[in-house]
């Protein structure tokens, strides 16, 4: 009996002693674990905070580099582009013409910018820049006339619009002498258009002071490459619009094969970079009263646009002694957009108005000027609406006008400027 005690004892004693062992053991595992999570978590937090630190240092090292700047170069040389205190749409000049307007796709030609018409001869290019002269003049501004080739008409300009007593006219002798005055003209900031025509006319010095026959290479190239770095900065500052008048010539070798440019600019390629707009008018037709030639149908292609899709097309009538025919302009999209129906023979209705042929529309167009205004406004919510990717319901398949499928002709010439510019 003593020994079953003694033994039963024993035992209990072995199995707490493993029991207290075993407790041990287990707290220490805890102790482990608890000790090893905490410093995965200060590992972490370390991390954190270096790489909060990194950023504040980086930030810090962003913000001396920009105070350097500015104290080397002026308030304003660098600053952040969502948070300058800059318009964020640019400022414009209408063209006069309100179909041209709506293919520019921002209302006309951007101020600040250097903007290039060309076309052949007698196509309307010196009508345009005056329209855009006129225009500038109703609001206000200031423009400027370089007329390099000596051929301006006062009467024309006068017609058209042009207050011809607040423009300045300058015929320059030469080339430098003309770019000369248009970069002291544009640095005073006081002038909102100055035209050029045009690039052909601007000979330099050194030619006009040669004999007839001697050859140049590129002078004329060199001149406006110089001249087009000297003036794009101050043209930003001044806001103002430098519009170059330029003229076409036959190219006899066409190194890009079939299909490829047949005309090219004066003055050399300078111009088609630095340009923001390129506009490409041609006379496609004549307007004719009877038998007689009273103006010309023109084309205007947007070659180059660096603030709205370029390639759009604008139609309008120049009348001659006149300018663009806004009314015809109107009466023609109001008929392509069914604001204006057209009946039997010569009978036009619009609304509840019917009239006789497109002279009867015009005079009520000048009888009643709130009208027109009313329609323009009409037209180009439409116009708008149709860039924004909308489709007006009136528009049916007149859509279909606006896709090009082939691309040949001229619309080659124009795509393979463009590719060039």
């Amino acid at each position: 009996m003593a020994r079953l005690l003694r033994s039963g004892f024993l035992k209990k004693s072995l199995f707490s002693s493993e029991g207290h062992r075993q407790g041990i053991n287990a707290s220490l595992l805890l102790s482990r674990n608890f000790a090893a999570k905490g410093g995965k978590k200060k590992a972490k937090s370390d991390g954190s905070d270096s790489g909060e630190e990194n950023t504040s240092k980086r930030d810090l090292a962003l913000h001396q580099a920009i105070d350097q700047i500015q104290s080397s170069f002026g308030k304003g040389a660098i600053m952040w582009l969502g948070r300058s205190q800059g318009p964020r749409e640019v400022p414009v000049v209408s063209t006069g013409s309100f179909s041209l307007d709506m293919a520019l796709g921002i209302g006309g030609l951007p101020k600040g910018r250097v903007v290039e018409v060309y076309g052949p001869e007698a196509s309307g290019k010196t009508t345009l820049a005056l329209h855009v002269i006129a225009q500038a003049q109703k609001n206000g501004g200031y423009c400027a006339f370089v007329d390099a080739e000596h051929a301006l008409d006062p009467s024309l300009a006068e017609a058209i619009g042009v207050r011809t007593d607040n423009l300045l006219l300058s015929q320059p002798d030469s080339g430098e002498q003309a770019l000369s005055l248009v970069d002291t003209l544009i640095r005073s900031g006081s002038v909102d258009v100055v035209v050029v025509d045009s690039v052909a006319a601007l000979v330099p010095k050194t030619e006009l002071d040669g004999e007839m026959g001697d050859a140049h290479m590129a002078l004329q190239a060199r001149l406006m490459s110089q001249a087009l770095r000297k003036l794009s900065h101050s043209l930003s500052m001044s806001q103002t619009i430098l519009l170059f008048i330029n003229q076409v010539r036959s190219k006899l070798s066409t190194f890009g094969g079939f299909g490829g440019p047949t005309e090219v600019t004066s003055g050399g390629n300078a111009l088609k970079f630095y340009a923001s707009v390129r506009l490409n008018i041609r006379r496609i037709g004549f307007v004719k009263k009877g038998e007689e030639a009273v103006g010309s149908q023109v084309q205007v292609k947007v070659v180059k646009n660096k603030h709205a899709p370029p390639f759009k097309t604008a139609l309008f009538e120049l009348e001659w002694g006149k300018g663009i025919s806004r009314d015809s302009e109107i009466i023609e999209l109001a008929i392509k957009h069914k604001h204006i129906t057209k009946g039997g023979g010569a009978m036009y209705y619009m609304g509840e108005e019917k009239f006789r042929g497109k002279d009867a529309i015009r005079k009520h167009f000048q009888e009643n000027e709130g009208v027109m205004e009313e329609l323009e406004r009409k037209l180009r919510e439409e116009l708008m609406k149709r860039d924004e990717g909308g489709k007006s319901e009136d528009d049916g398949d007149d859509d279909e006008d606006d896709e090009v499928v082939v691309v040949n002709g001229e619309e080659s010439e124009d795509v393979a400027a463009a590719v060039e510019a």
